[in-house]
């Protein structure tokens, strides 16, 4: 199960930062995500610095892209009964390296991360 595997879910910040500040954020807490919270604190996603990187050297990137701008509406989540199995085809499918674990009200629990 995903509680029996994941990892303490890290920085928490809130969506509407802006992508120089997470990565700020990112930097200082020498960690390789962010999970992503909305203003009631529930879990929206999570950003990867090869994401926060991908947005920086984007076209339309400006100083002023918050972390909600980005973090997709078809975020993937696990919850703690979730099956590694589950858990792992969804990141692959997604082609995602991580996976935020949430309980029933969305609150972030930890990470799962996908094994090489």
């Amino acid at each position: 199960m995903a509680a029996d595997a994941m990892e303490a879910a890290g920085p928490q910040v809130w969506d509407d930062m802006t992508v120089e500040v997470a990565l700020s954020v990112m930097a200082a807490a020498r960690s390789g995500h962010l999970v992503v919270c909305d203003e009631d604190g529930q879990c929206t996603g999570m950003v990867t610095h090869a994401r926060l990187t991908d947005v920086c050297d984007g076209l339309g990137y400006t100083d002023r892209v918050r972390l909600r701008d980005i973090v997709g509406d078809d975020e993937s989540f696990a919850t703690p009964l979730t099956t590694i199995a589950d858990a792992e085809r969804t990141m692959r499918h997604r082609r995602l390296g991580a996976l935020p674990v949430v309980d029933e009200h969305g609150n972030a629990l930890g990470v799962l991360a996908l094994s090489h």
